[in-house]
């Protein structure tokens, strides 16, 4: 199982060519989780910089993946994980989401690097 945190959605929406890092995993949607807060992340990046059409189309190609909702206790989980780690609240979202399906996450945020379960990518 994998998750892409929004740093890999965003590049490959934007055909960047660090895009390559997340092609496959973002391409095997049987094996995608999709937390319900980079849906959030995504769709705000994208409707600041490009057009609402364009943002929702991002949003359908995300819900290919199964996605995940914020349950109390993957919220509690994610609160633990942001203290032991110092990380954001969306960042530990992803990661607790992560953990709690044995998936690993793909990323290009520093946020995540040196953590156990993140494939982290430099830009």
């Amino acid at each position: 199982m994998n998750v892409v945190d929004s740093s890999g959605w965003l590049a490959y929406f934007a055909d960047e060519p660090e895009a390559k890092y997340f092609q496959k995993q973002l391409c095997a949607t049987s094996t995608l989780i999709v937390p319900t807060i980079s849906i959030y992340e995504v769709f705000k990046v994208l409707l600041r910089e490009t057009t609402e059409n364009e943002a929702l189309q991002a949003v359908a190609a995300m819900q290919k993946g199964m996605v995940i909702d914020l349950t109390t206790p993957l919220a509690m989980t994610a609160s633990k994980l942001s203290m032991a780690y110092s990380l954001p609240m969306a960042d530990s979202i992803i990661l607790a989401t992560a953990r709690r399906y044995n998936a690993t996450v793909w990323t290009m945020d520093s946020d995540f690097k040196g953590i156990k379960g993140v494939r982290y990518f430099g830009k």
